[in-house]
C-alpha cells in the first residue's frame, strides 16, 4: 500500500465541480487581478476569523513583510522570532531592514513562551512574531500582555493555523496588531498557487498595508507611497472561496486522524506524540512526532510505501542563511534537539482510516522487539 504524505488530487476530485465552475466564472469575466472575486474572499475570510480587515497578498511571506513595513519600525530594530520553524517567518524581517533575533521554543508545544521571549527583549526590540506552528496555537494572550508591558508589537504568523484557537473562542490571528496567513497549496486552506493575506483590527494600518501591497495605491495611479507588487489573483481567490466552505470540516477530519494516531501509538515509549496545549484547538496542519530513531523510522516507512517529511531539517538559528550569526547548540537546546528528532506523518483530510491504520501498524512494527 502506497500512502502519500499529501494528495491534493484527492481533494480536487472531491470538490471538482465547484472548483471548475468557480474558475470558469473568472475566465468568463476575464478580471484576473483584483475585482469582486478577490474582495469577496477577503470579506468572507475576515468574517470567518472574526476580524474587520483582510488584505490579500501574493503569499504568506509577503504578508509578514507588508506588516513589518507598515509598522514603520526604525531601521535595524530587533524583531524576536522563533528559532524553530520556517524561514519564511524570519526572512521578511531582514528584507524589511530589521534584525531577526532568534528565541528557543517550548520543548512540548514548539512555540514561543513569554518567559523565553522576555529574556531576549532589549531596548532595541520593537516586535515579536509568534508562530502558531503545525496548527498548535502559541500563547498569544500572554505574549500580548508581555509586549504591552514593553511597548512592542505582537505579530502573529498563522500560516499553519487556519482556525486554530489559542483559547476557546480566541482564534489565531485575532490578538496581535496584525496576522499573516499563507494559502500555499498544502495548507489547511490552500490555493492552487501562491496566495496569502493579512488580518488586522486597525483601520489605518489596514489601509497602509493595502497600499504597500499594491504599489502604494488604493486605486489606479493613486501612488501616495512606495509599495510593492503583492496581490492575490482572482483565480486563487475563486479557489479559496470554494475551499473556505469546507475548512471546518477538513480541520475536523485532521483532528480525527490525529486522535487515531494518538490512540494507536500511545504505548511507544521512545516516540513522542504531538501535545495539545490545554484549552486550545489544534488544527494539525502537521502531525509531528519525535524519536531518537527518526532517520531509521523514516527509511523503514518509506520502504513500506509510506511517505513522511521533516519539518524542519534545521532550526533557523542553524540554517546556512544565518550562519553568520554564529549560533551554537547550547544557545538553542530545544531547537537543536528537534532538528534531529522530528518526523511528520501523513495527516491530510482525504486520508482514509485504512491508511491511517496502515501507518500506525507499520510504526508499531518498527518499534516492536523484533523490529527495533
Amino acid at each position: 500500500m502506497r500512502i502519500p504524505f499529501i494528495d491534493l488530487q484527492r481533494q480536487y476530485q472531491s470538490i471538482k465541480a465547484e472548483i471548475d465552475e468557480a474558475i470558469n466564472e473568472v475566465f468568463a469575466a476575464s478580471r484576473f487581478i483584483g475585482g469582486s472575486t478577490v474582495a469577496e474572499f477577503e470579506n468572507q475570510f475576515a468574517a470567518c476569523v472574526g476580524m474587520p480587515h483582510c488584505i490579500s497578498t501574493g503569499n504568506g511571506t509577503d504578508a509578514l513583510f507588508v506588516i513589518l513595513k507598515a509598522l514603520n519600525l526604525p531601521a535595524g530594530s530587533e524583531v524576536i522570532v522563533p528559532a524553530w520553524g520556517c524561514i519564511a517567518t524570519a526572512e521578511p524581517v531582514s528584507l524589511a531592514g530589521l534584525k531577526p533575533v532568534f528565541c528557543d521554543v517550548d520543548p512540548i508545544y514548539y512555540t514561543l513562551t513569554p518567559e523565553a521571549v522576555e529574556q531576549k527583549i532589549t531596548p532595541n526590540t520593537k516586535a515579536v512574531i509568534a508562530v502558531h506552528l503545525y496548527g498548535q496555537a502559541a500563547p498569544v494572550t500572554e505574549l500580548k500582555s508581555l509586549c504591552n508591558r514593553h511597548t512592542i508589537f505582537l505579530i502573529e504568523d498563522c500560516a499553519q493555523a487556519h482556525l486554530s484557537e489559542e483559547k476557546r473562542g480566541i482564534i489565531a490571528g485575532t490578538v496581535g496588531v496584525a496576522a499573516a496567513f499563507s494559502f500555499y497549496p498544502t495548507k489547511n486552506l490552500g490555493a492552487y498557487g501562491d496566495a496569502g493575506c493579512v488580518l488586522t483590527r486597525d483601520a489605518q494600518l489596514a489601509e497602509r498595508m493595502r497600499r504597500l501591497a499594491n504599489h502604494g495605491a488604493l486605486h489606479k495611479d493613486d501612488h501616495v507611497l512606495e509599495g510593492t507588487n503583492s496581490r492575490m489573483d482572482a483565480l486563487q481567490a475563486a479557489v479559496l472561496l470554494v475551499k473556505l466552505r469546507y475548512l471546518a470540516q477538513w480541520n475536523k477530519r485532521r483532528t480525527e486522524i490525529a486522535a487515531h494516531y494518538a490512540n494507536a501509538l500511545a504505548g511507544i515509549s521512545s516516540l513522542v506524540l504531538p501535545a495539545c496545549r490545554p484549552g486550545t484547538v489544534h488544527t494539525f496542519h502537521i502531525y509531528c512526532v519525535r524519536t531518537a530513531h527518526r532517520d531509521e523510522l523514516k527509511k523503514f516507512l518509506n520502504a513500506q510505501g509510506i511517505e513522511t517529511s521533516i519539518h524542519y531539517p534545521l532550526g533557523l538559528s542553524f540554517t546556512p542563511a544565518y550562519r553568520h550569526l554564529a549560533h551554537t547548540p547550547a544557545q538553542f537546546p530545544v531547537t537543536n534537539a528537534l532538528q534531529q528528532e522530528v518526523l511528520s506523518l501523513p495527516v491530510f483530510p482525504e486520508l482514509t482510516n485504512e491508511e491511517v491504520t496502515g501507518v500506525c501498524s507499520t510504526i508499531l512494527d518498527f518499534f516492536s522487539p523484533a523490529g527495533k
